[in-house]
């Protein structure tokens, strides 16, 4: 075969070329247009090792099939002068050809010309003949005098390259013969983004080659990470800049408000500098909540900080989780600012192995969850017909009549609903609410025998969880079933149990409840169908508990079996109170102290200090009725021989020294019990 070494390389790259089949058209219409192309400038921008220098390779070949020898400019090779790219663009008598009749000129990394942009815009293109077409490539999108222009915004188009699709990702790893098995764990790793595929692909053939197993993430390979966070950012200013950056990367959105609390606010004025600078970037997007990185740089970014600095990543994560949390519980009165917290919060366990596998990042702005009018009854029983049966169709419309508030249609945004969920408010239902559902009946009955529920606290369940597309995993549904579970964990008020139901499938529930610190409790049927039952009491493991548990786990925590039921002893009203006049008998006798009902209460498990303290704690809440207080002091704080010698100390009358005990120990146990059931007040 006739040619040079160049032709070579040049067929071995276009082999391994594919997709940007849009682009391609595009250009190949121009040149047949002629005269009437529709613009004469091409500028194709994106962040850097998404394709840009590959697709121009690929167009100069299209425009050589046209009969047109191209002009390519590398602007690495070139000085940012005027005399230089003049000189580099040549003669265009040598651009001209014999097919299409048109010259073509192609400047690669534009964005380090930037001192000539505007001498580009007024003087160098205007001066080209009029046949000539000019494709430029760059990081960054066209300045706002380019499209300010009306000349210019007749003459230009703008085309924003994107990762491949991931039909284009497979067709490159069947050419470049990586195993089906792993096709899928390279798209997730890979986002389609060309740069990373291709080193992935060379580490791939190096870990096969010496026998080792493939990373699942980036974060499993740092020179890959190495190699592309050289070309997805080129400089960061100052060591503030790298920590905005590492923000934005581990964040679903990034706002000033955001870098001011992540960091500390120090600077001033600077947080608007610095997201001034995080929008200049070129794999930076910005949506309606704020600013985010393109899926591969995101993970990139992440990847390198968690490789190169362990505890500076799990620092970072806890505090962007724990104002996440903050910002649900603040927005009470705003429902859509309160799922946006929420998400922002999940969003943080995106790379969570089991987690990420049960809901779908991309469409959280296409789906919602919506109040259940009475005009959607007929549809929702329907659904729950055809998917779970006569039988729990019909249980469903008896609690749409009894408690139409716990439920949520989910919908998208023409509309259309593809499921629901009723979180139901069990403590509030009635003899006949449970006789009449097997199901409520049997969550009631599960939470009675292992820690019934006292006055004051909550049993909530997810009674029903209808989904149109239970075949599809995961589903919309699944997602924002998890966006409504978590705002509920995080703003509700005193609660003891909260009870899943989902149609029976436990290898796929148990791994995902599980990591929630939900136990699987037991399985029940409704009309023959099915069902898992998952439970998890709240006064065994607290919200802020559990928070700190799963954001743990987020980080890596080794996974460990569900809290379940056990030995956090729940007292009703009565026992707490004899547990109490117990406890002020024995303060100061510790091995009796020891043995007390209180020991093994929430009261004492969830708040640092020890029992003698928690009363003393309670007793200085008398302080405003001193009578109560001293009789307190002198019959148990500092106890007398005798009750009789304390009444004498104090100068009163035994029955008027008794009277004033028991009103003092009254509201001693109903200040202890307060907290036994609402946990510690803001004030403590």
């Amino acid at each position: 075969m006739s040619g040079t070494f160049g032709d070579r390389l040049r067929r071995a790259r276009r082999r391994r070329f594919v997709g940007r089949a849009g682009e391609i058209e595009l250009f190949g219409g121009v040149l047949e247009a002629g005269d009437g192309a529709p613009f004469s400038v091409l500028f194709l921008h994106g962040p850097g090792g998404v394709g840009k220098s590959a697709l121009l390779a690929e167009l100069a070949e299209e425009a050589r099939r046209y009969g047109v020898a191209p002009v390519l400019v590398d602007a690495r090779v070139v000085d940012p002068a005027p005399e230089a790219l003049a000189q580099a663009a040549g003669p265009f008598e040598q651009a001209a050809g014999t097919g299409a009749g048109r010259r073509v000129v192609m400047i690669d990394t534009y964005e380090l010309l930037a001192p000539l942009d505007d001498w580009m815009r007024e003087t160098f293109l205007p001066s080209l003949p009029s046949d000539a077409l000019v494709v430029i490539a760059g990081r960054d999108a066209p300045g706002p005098r380019w499209t300010a222009d009306p000349g210019w915004r007749e003459l230009l188009r703008v085309v924003s390259l994107r990762n491949l699709r991931p039909e284009d990702t497979l067709a490159y790893l069947r050419v470049e013969g990586v195993p089906d098995d792993l096709h899928e764990q390279v798209l997730a790793m890979t986002h389609g983004h060309p740069l990373a595929l291709s080193l992935t692909v060379d580490m791939i053939v190096r870990q096969r080659r010496e026998g080792r197993a493939v990373p699942d993430a980036l974060a499993g390979a740092p020179d890959v990470v190495r190699a592309l966070l050289g070309r997805v950012i080129d400089q960061v200013p100052s060591p503030r800049h790298a920590r905005a950056l590492q923000v934005c990367a581990h964040a679903r959105f990034t706002t000033e408000e955001l870098l001011r609390a992540m960091l500390d606010g120090d600077n001033g004025d600077g947080d608007g500098e610095l997201f001034g600078w995080l929008r200049t970037l070129s794999f930076m997007e910005e949506g309606v909540h704020g600013i985010f990185p393109h899926d591969v740089a995101r993970d990139i970014l992440d990847a390198d900080l968690r490789w190169r600095d362990p505890d500076g990543y799990a620092a970072l994560h806890r505090r962007l989780r724990g104002h996440f949390v903050e910002r649900v519980r603040q927005a009470t009165g705003n429902r859509r600012d309160r799922r946006k917290h929420v998400a922002d919060v999940l969003f943080l366990s995106r790379s969570h192995p089991v987690v990420s596998s049960y809901w779908q990042l991309t469409g959280l702005g296409r789906f919602f969850t919506d109040e259940v009018r009475p005009e959607d009854h007929a549809a929702l029983l329907d659904l729950t017909r055809r998917t779970q049966g006569e039988e729990q169709a019909r249980l469903a419309a008896y609690w749409l009549e009894r408690r139409p508030d716990a439920f949520g249609a989910f919908r998208d945004t023409s509309g259309e609903t593809f499921g629901y969920a009723a979180f139901l408010p069990l403590h509030e239902a009635d003899e006949q609410d449970l006789a009449h559902d097997p199901a409520a009946r049997a969550m009631w009955e599960y939470t009675a025998r292992h820690g019934p529920a006292r006055p004051g606290e909550s049993v909530m369940a997810w009674r029903f969880f209808v989904d149109s597309e239970a075949h599809i995993r995961p589903s919309r549904a699944e997602t924002l079933i998890r966006l409504w579970n978590g705002q509920e964990i995080i703003t509700r008020g005193p609660r003891a149990w909260d009870i899943v139901a989902v149609p029976s499938d436990r290898d796929y529930w148990d791994p995902l409840l599980s990591h929630f610190d939900f136990h699987h409790a037991t399985r029940y049927e409704i009309g023959g169908r099915p069902y898992e039952m998952y439970a998890h009491d709240w006064r065994r493991l607290s919200v802020e508990e559990w928070l700190d548990l799963t954001a743990e786990r987020e980080l890596g925590a080794a996974a460990t079996p569900p809290t379940g039921t056990a030995p956090e002893l729940v007292l009703s009203q009565p026992e707490f109170a004899d547990a109490v006049r117990a406890a002020l008998k024995d303060l100061h006798r510790p091995e009796r102290l020891a043995g007390n009902p209180l020991m093994r209460s929430r009261l004492v498990r969830h708040r640092p200090g020890t029992l003698p303290e928690l009363i003393a704690e309670a007793a200085e809440t008398l302080r405003g009725e001193e009578s109560l207080y001293r009789v307190i002091d002198r019959t148990f704080l500092r106890p007398a021989s005798t009750q009789e010698r304390a009444a004498e100390m104090l100068g009163l009358p035994f029955s008027t020294y008794r009277r004033h005990r028991n009103r003092a120990v009254e509201r001693i146990t109903a200040w202890l019990w307060q907290r036994e059931i609402h946990g510690p007040s803001d004030d403590d």
